[in-house]
């Protein structure tokens, strides 16, 4: 999953995207609010991390100008600001979910988790097709009594064509959500990453549309 953290303290930034990278996000990292406006209109994320004292432009009115275009892009709001009217008027806003700081960055990783969860219907971090369960949180598929280990960008391919399944995805697509800014993609990284999950689950999961990119079928055929 790609997201996007918006933070101007420059120590706590950096912990949380270290630490949200370690969990196995993708991140793109911006300081004020004018730079996350422009990284929203520009870049399709799953989910945004977003402080309210930023400079430029506020948190809440980059909030109110999300929801303005009718996106429904989930937002967890990160903040110092603790009272009970701060709360409402982020909620009523259009946040989906409020953390006051300080913070555990493992309560973070549970709340952008489960908010993935509910953006896409469902109730538990699993993810069930034909005969396998996916797990992201531990990397690991199970079929039957088996237990097949991925990699993390196996594992976020996977995902995504999970989650958009009978939609074909381009590599342009697959990459946007395994790669932030500043790193490199290597050409072929995408068609490496579908081969190996071909040899670990079968060759029949994922198909190649000629032209198009890649996709799972939607029904369980």
């Amino acid at each position: 999953m790609r997201l996007l953290l918006v933070e101007d303290d420059p120590i706590l930034g950096d912990g949380v995207a270290a630490g949200l990278k370690q969990a196995g996000f993708t991140v793109d990292w911006t300081r004020d609010g004018r730079s996350a406006q422009l990284a929203l209109e520009t870049t399709a994320y799953e989910l945004v991390v977003l402080d309210l004292g930023l400079p430029r432009v506020s948190g809440m009115d980059v909030l109110r100008q999300l929801r303005a275009r009718s996106s429904d892009l989930p937002v967890l709001i990160l903040t110092a600001r603790d009272t009970v009217d701060d709360r409402v008027a982020g909620l009523e806003a259009g946040a989906d979910d409020y953390l006051v700081k300080p913070f555990a960055l493992s309560e973070l990783v549970a709340r952008i988790r489960a908010l993935h969860r509910r953006a896409h219907g469902r109730s538990i971090d699993a993810i069930r097709y034909r005969d396998m369960v996916l797990v992201p949180d531990s990397l690991t598929v199970t079929r039957a009594d088996e237990t097949i280990t991925l990699s993390g960008r196996e594992c976020a391919i996977l995902v995504e064509l999970l989650e958009h399944r009978g939609t074909a995805l381009s590599r342009a697509r697959l990459e946007e959500s395994l790669y932030g800014w500043n790193e490199e993609i290597e050409s072929n990284a995408v068609e490496v990453h579908i081969s190996n999950l071909r040899k670990k689950l079968g060759s029949d999961l994922i198909r190649t549309i000629r032209g198009v990119g890649y996709l799972v079928p939607k029904d369980a055929a």
